[in-house]
């Protein structure tokens, strides 16, 4: 989980990620943001996000994130 805190304090510094459960929410990311965050994530984790999941509930937190890459590494 380490190396996906790190894309997301590369992608928007200053944001504490560890305890925000709001990212999109409270407009933290944005629509460009995620579509950024999507490839790394991709990269970093050799996975592919279908576009289905792509939804508010899997990026408003770290957690829901890891839980997404998780859930994707695992169907590989």
């Amino acid at each position: 989980m380490e190396e996906l805190f790190e894309i997301l304090e590369e992608l928007k510094p200053g944001i504490d990620f560890e305890n925000c459960e709001t990212l999109i929410d409270d407009g933290y990311l944005d629509s460009l943001s995620i579509i950024s965050l999507v490839s790394e994530i991709e990269d970093a984790f050799d996975v592919t996000i279908p576009t289905v999941e792509i939804v508010p509930d899997n990026f408003n937190s770290a957690a829901a994130l890891w839980a997404l890459i998780e859930r994707l590494m695992e169907e590989d």
